[in-house]
C-alpha cells in the first residue's frame, strides 16, 4: 500500500525515464493534489465494506461552471474512483466509464459497481451531480438541472482532458446521462440503468411555493419515506432493503445547505430528457431490472429502443430497480461486454483514442495509482 507520497515519487521517477511523458506526469499529479482537498463523510453505524471503502475514496475536484451557476467560476464536484486492473486494461477497454447516481443519492450508490468494473480493466468514476451527494452546497447560485448538466460536462471534461469516454445513469441519472451522450460529442458510449427518459419534469413540485417546497423536502429526508422508496427498489427486499441501506441513502442528507439545494432543482422544473433520446448517435445498453417496481422495463425499455439509434438490451432477471446494487456482478458483465465489443467497435480498437492516451486523473496518474491498489490517505 502507498502513501501519497510514494505516488508522486513514482510519478517522478516516471517523468525521469519518460521525458515524453513530463506534461502528463505533472497535470495528474496536480489533478490528484487538487482533489484531496475533502473530508470523508460521517460513516459512524455503517459496517458494509464497500461503502466504507467507496466513501475513504470520495474526493473534491473543482470545475469551471458559468457565473450564473457560481460567482466565482467554479464548483467543487465530489466523486470516487477505482483505478482499472492494468493487465486486464489493454483487453477491455481504454476510455474512462463515469457513472451518474439516481435523483438525491450519491456516488455511494455504485459501492458495489465501481470495483468489479475496475477489477475488469475499466478506469471507473462514480460522480455526485451538483447540489447531490457530496458536492460542494455554499455559494452555489442554483442548483438547476442546467447547472447538473454543466457540471458534469465540466467534471468529464477535467477527468478525461477533454477526451472521449463512456457515461452510464442510474434512474434520474439516466436523464442526467442522456442529456450529456445527446450534446458531449466525446461521448462514445451511453449506459442507461433502469432509466428515466420519458419522464421531463418533476411535475407539481415545480410550482409549488416556497414553504410548502421545504415542508416536502424534510418529508424526503425522512426515515419513513426512505425506508418506503428502499423496499420499492429491491426484486430481494429482506437481503437488500435494509436499515443500513437506509442510513447510508441518506447521509448526504444530513450536510447543512442540502434542503436549499433541493428546493432550488425541484423549483427549476427538473430535467426534460426524451426529446433528447433521438439525437444520441453512440452505441446505447439499455439494462433493466426485470421486477423494477419503480420504472416497469415492459413499458419502458421497448420506448428506449425505438428512440436510440443505435442500442441492445439486457435485462437483469430476479431484480428490482437498482441493478448496480443487487445484481452488481451481472451488471459488471453486461457492461464490459457492452463497452469491449461496440464501443471499440464504434471508436476503431484501442487507437487513436483521446490522442493516443489522455491525461488528467484518468492518465498516465491513474497508471500509477493502480500499482497502490488502495491509497494510504488519511
Amino acid at each position: 500500500m502507498l502513501t501519497l507520497l510514494s505516488v508522486v515519487a513514482l510519478l517522478k521517477l516516471a517523468d525521469a525515464f519518460f521525458p515524453a511523458f513530463q506534461k502528463t506526469a505533472q497535470t495528474a499529479t496536480k489533478d490528484f493534489i487538487t482533489a484531496l482537498e475533502f473530508v470523508s463523510p460521517e460513516m459512524s453505524g455503517v459496517k458494509e465494506a464497500a461503502c466504507l471503502d467507496t466513501a475513504s475514496r470520495i474526493r473534491l475536484l473543482p470545475v469551471e461552471v458559468p457565473s450564473t451557476i457560481s460567482k466565482d467560476g467554479k464548483v467543487g464536484i465530489s466523486f470516487s474512483y477505482w483505478a482499472a486492473d492494468q493487465k486486464k486494461k489493454s483487453k477491455t477497454f481504454p476510455l474512462p466509464l463515469v457513472l451518474v447516481h439516481g435523483f438525491d443519492s450519491s456516488c455511494l450508490e455504485y459501492r458495489r459497481l465501481g470495483p468489479l468494473l475496475a477489477a475488469e480493466g475499466i478506469d471507473t468514476y462514480a460522480v455526485d451531480l451538483l447540489g447531490w451527494g457530496f458536492t460542494q452546497l455554499n455559494g452555489v447560485e442554483t442548483f438547476s438541472a442546467e447547472a447538473k448538466i454543466a457540471a458534469l460536462n465540466a467534471f468529464l471534461s477535467e477527468v478525461t482532458n477533454s477526451g472521449k469516454f463512456c457515461i452510464a445513469g442510474a434512474s434520474l441519472g439516466g436523464a442526467a446521462a442522456i442529456d450529456v451522450a445527446a450534446t458531449n460529442p466525446n461521448c462514445a458510449g451511453l449506459i442507461l440503468i433502469d432509466a428515466q427518459g420519458f419522464v421531463d419534469g418533476i411535475g407539481p413540485m415545480s410550482i409549488m411555493p416556497s414553504p410548502v417546497a421545504r415542508l416536502g423536502v424534510e418529508v424526503l429526508k425522512s426515515v419513513p419515506l426512505r425506508s418506503s422508496a428502499n423496499q420499492m427498489s429491491y426484486f430481494d427486499k429482506v437481503k437488500y432493503a435494509t436499515d443500513e441501506a437506509v442510513v447510508i441513502g441518506r447521509l448526504h442528507c444530513l450536510r447543512e445547505g442540502w434542503n436549499d439545494a433541493l428546493v432550488s432543482f425541484m423549483k427549476s422544473g427538473g430535467f426534460s430528457p426524451s426529446a433528447k433520446l433521438a439525437m444520441i448517435q453512440c452505441p446505447s445498453l439499455v439494462l433493466w431490472g426485470r421486477q423494477d417496481g419503480i420504472l416497469d422495463g415492459e413499458e419502458f425499455v421497448p420506448k428506449f429502443i425505438s428512440a436510440l439509434t443505435d442500442s441492445e438490451l439486457q435485462w437483469i432477471e430476479d431484480c428490482g430497480h437498482v441493478p448496480h446494487l443487487e445484481k452488481p456482478g451481472e451488471t459488471a458483465t453486461a457492461i464490459t461486454s457492452f463497452l469491449s465489443r461496440r464501443v471499440l467497435e464504434e471508436t476503431g480498437g484501442n487507437k487513436g483514442l483521446n490522442g493516443g492516451g489522455w491525461i488528467g486523473i484518468a492518465g498516465f496518474g491513474a497508471a500509477a495509482l493502480a500499482m497502490a491498489d488502495q491509497l494510504a490517505f488519511p
